[in-house]
């Protein structure tokens, strides 16, 4: 599964959407046998509340209806506005620094549901991001949010050792000696798919609630 790309809708009059010349970047869980612990994954670029919101919300709306409250961890968001403006009504957005996991955005849509998103890292590599996004969009999935990160950075570890020992068999002249060419091949894959750096901003409290 890929992640999903909706176009940014029309700012709204209140707020300049300083992405909306970008796509956003959204991938949505399908609809599962049962409820899944996360219906997929938001990558935005920044971590400015204010300006990312109205666009993930509009999107979502004719989706899930109307977004009325978001709340995020404020680990890794610099500022919480108590409010944004989303094509004509204001969302109230909250926090919960115990409570929730520091890598997910819950959104409600009053009298409809609730659905968490895994908020992949804005500066997290194209690659990795993909793999965040996927995963989080397996109706399947029992990861949490943190833990799809811890796994992400895990494999990236994996994948650089891996790396690091088969770049040593090559400034050595290849396999060892009495390893043969397909144990040699067998090894260099054993490494699987580079994971890239998961990063994002040291944490910082909210200035807002």
């Amino acid at each position: 599964m890929t992640a999903t790309v909706f176009p940014s809708p029309t700012p709204t009059p209140e707020v300049e959407d300083r992405s909306s010349s970008s796509p956003l970047r959204l991938s949505l869980a399908p609809a599962g046998p049962v409820p899944a612990l996360l219906d997929g994954a938001w990558w935005p670029r920044s971590r400015d509340l204010a300006a990312e919101l109205p666009s993930l919300a509009a999107a979502l709306e004719p989706r899930w209806g109307r977004i009325t409250r978001v709340t995020v961890n404020p680990t890794h968001w610099p500022v919480v506005p108590r409010k944004v403006p989303v094509a004509g009504h204001v969302v109230k957005v909250g926090w919960f620094l115990t409570e929730q996991d520091p890598h997910e955005l819950l959104l409600l849509s009053y009298r409809v549901g609730r659905w968490n998103l895994l908020v992949v890292p804005p500066r997290t590599d194209p690659a990795s991001a993909a793999w965040l996004m996927s995963a989080a969009s397996d109706p399947l999935g029992t990861s949490t949010a943190s833990r799809l990160i811890e796994e992400a950075a895990r494999l990236r570890t994996s994948s650089e050792s891996g790396a690091a020992v088969e770049a040593v068999r090559e400034s050595e002249g290849g396999p060892a000696a009495g390893e043969s060419d397909v144990g040699h091949a067998a090894g260099a894959g054993a490494a699987g798919p580079r994971i890239p750096d998961v990063t994002g901003p040291l944490p910082h409290q909210p200035t807002a609630r």
